[in-house]
């Protein structure tokens, strides 16, 4: 949770609460990936510096969440971290992930870049702080 409040911006409510984060992890399709200031796994009593929140239905995976804290960006964190969830999703036999995110959200092109391609687009779906629509863009990319 301390990753979820610094990597946000609350102006644009991405942020999940607490109860939110638990509701789903009770979920048995979804799971949570764990990045050290390597970008690897945590190991016991290693403070996260990132995560990955997904769900599995059937054959798809959906990238929910992921975030880098602010003072480990620009390091090439959240690269190695998408990489090990699309491993992680080949691994659960996936044939797709999926994402979604903000229009404005300057990590269009880092997906761009690790092959996702938009498939659609949802006018108006999110709102700011201040009530200001933003559309919602969504992503996939088809895994070998």
């Amino acid at each position: 949770m301390e990753v979820m409040e610094e990597a946000f911006d609350p102006h644009f409510r991405e942020a999940w609460t607490r109860r939110q984060v638990e509701d789903s992890l009770l979920t048995p399709s979804t799971y949570m990936l764990l990045a050290n200031a390597d970008g690897g796994p945590c190991s016991d009593g290693e403070s996260a510096v990132g995560f990955v929140l997904a769900r599995q239905a059937a054959d798809e995976i959906e990238l929910l969440l992921i975030a880098i804290r602010p003072d480990f960006r620009g390091r090439g964190l959240g690269r190695k971290l998408l990489e090990r969830f699309i491993a992680s999703a080949a691994e659960r036999d996936a044939a797709k992930v999926f994402l979604e995110m903000r229009a404005n959200n300057p990590a269009e092109n880092f997906y761009r870049n690790a092959g996702f391609e938009q498939i659609g687009i949802r006018h108006e779906y999110y709102r700011t702080v201040l009530g200001t629509p933003i559309d919602a863009l969504t992503f996939a990319k088809s895994l070998p």
